[in-house]
């Protein structure tokens, strides 16, 4: 049993009686965070960055009902369950990393699972979505920070780290009649990413957007963004580029902008994004093995919806509907709510059994017509085949279509890492 139980209850331990104290709900993923960074960095020297106050959260959450027992006895006991939990995890860090990272607006961990095939170890994470936290947490035994906004969570980010990682919202800046410089991005995500960068001073940075950000708000918002890397930090920042997710290995078609950045005393003063490789896929790479069950088979009426959707807008001379991906096509870019799914709807006849297993208007079509899965969609973002999905299809649908491409950002990060001279020790 996890020692982090927010429930109070009595257990055995090493065959003492301890109680598990209940935290209150606003500070108890704070101190989940804590403990869990300082055990993920208790080989290394990030972990003092987090021991005085994780050692202080271990004692609060156990204590002895013998007085005779020394409770620092107890927290080293549970220190070692509790390193055990989340070192056995589907990717822990690599034994013999090289460089050091931080993962802001985390999400389920694509930039993570990227650059520590890379050989990298994340020494902090913030990701404020409580469900994308569980995805997280299932895959690589660590509880993410919340709010990256608050002092209170950057206090914790630790000074050593070599590369920033951000996938960072997209806002507009109130630039009108200014500079556009540093002190004007305050109130949006990317304000708190750049004061990050101005305190810790990685060697090199890693931002990574929607394709729209070229030009969003008529362009002032990537301008200000530049400006604010290229001047007020003093990174140089090469042209950002438009990534698509199909060049790198996966049948998606998805573009994002990449923006790279280093730091001026590296002497990086050129560099070049990674060409497409040639390594073309299709839908069939990606396509479950095993029949789907029958919940992912849009219903007659629905399927019926979507035809009159369609129709209604090809009469007007709209292209948009819904879109049937086959074996030998690419996806559509997997996105969350509008037609994110319906974009991506497949043809597979191997379904055997048409009875309702949700409550759908109309039966079961019998055309082979479905969705397709949450583990299609990790797949369609290059996740590898033992990510953990711990939650409901809802979730994992928003959680895959608002992640990055690992294959893309697994390529693009190489280039960095080559460029800041570190030794890359993939996997």
């Amino acid at each position: 049993m996890s020692l982090l139980n927010e429930k109070i209850s009595i257990n055995e331990f090493d065959g003492k009686r301890f109680q598990i104290r209940v935290i209150e709900p606003e500070t108890i993923n704070q101190k989940k965070a804590v403990i869990t960074h300082y055990l993920h960095n208790i080989k290394n020297g990030a972990s003092k960055h987090f021991k005085k106050e994780a050692l202080k959260y271990i004692k609060e959450y156990i204590s002895y009902q013998e007085e005779e027992n020394d409770i620092s006895l107890v927290a080293e006991d549970a220190l070692q369950q509790l390193l055990f939990e989340v070192e056995n995890v589907p990717f822990p860090t690599p034994e013999n990393y090289t460089f050091k990272f931080i993962d802001l607006f985390a999400g389920i961990g694509g930039f993570r699972i990227a650059m520590q095939n890379l050989g990298g170890k994340c020494v902090f994470t913030s990701e404020w979505d409580k469900e994308a936290q569980k995805t997280y947490r299932a895959n690589f035994g660590e509880v993410a920070f919340g709010d990256i906004t608050k002092e209170e969570t950057k206090k914790f980010i630790p000074n050593d780290f070599d590369i920033l990682c951000a996938g960072f919202p997209c806002q507009a800046f109130s630039i009108a009649g200014k500079r556009g410089g540093f002190e004007d991005t305050r109130g949006t995500l990317f304000f708190d990413v750049a004061e990050i960068i101005k305190r810790k001073k990685p060697k090199a940075i890693f931002l990574e957007n929607v394709k729209g950000l070229r030009n969003h708000n008529g362009g002032k918002t990537l301008a200000t963004i530049l400006n604010v890397l290229r001047n007020d930090l003093n990174y140089f920042v090469p042209e950002p580029q438009i990534m698509n997710a199909k060049d790198f290995g996966v049948p998606q078609q998805r573009e994002r902008i990449y923006i790279v950045g280093f730091r001026k005393d590296t002497g990086v003063t050129e560099f070049q994004y990674p060409s497409p490789s040639n390594k073309k896929v299709t839908f069939a790479k990606v396509k479950e093995k095993k029949t789907v069950p029958t919940k992912y088979y849009l219903s007659t009426q629905y399927l019926q919806t979507l035809h009159n959707h369609k129709a209604r807008h090809e009469s007007k001379g709209n292209g948009f509907g819904f879109a049937i991906i086959p074996d030998d096509g690419i996806a559509n870019s997997i996105v969350v709510g509008g037609m994110g799914r319906e974009r991506n709807l497949v043809i597979d006849n191997r379904i055997t059994d048409f009875n309702p297993t949700t409550h759908i208007k109309g039966t079961v079509n019998r055309e082979g017509i479905r969705k397709m899965t949450p583990r299609e969609w990790a797949r369609l973002q290059g996740f590898p085949e033992d990510f953990v999905i711990p939650v409901a299809d809802a979730s994992a649908y928003k959680q895959f279509g608002n992640s990055v491409a690992v294959p893309a950002i697994k390529a693009t990060a190489e280039k960095i890492i080559v460029a800041i001279n570190i030794t890359i020790n993939k996997k």
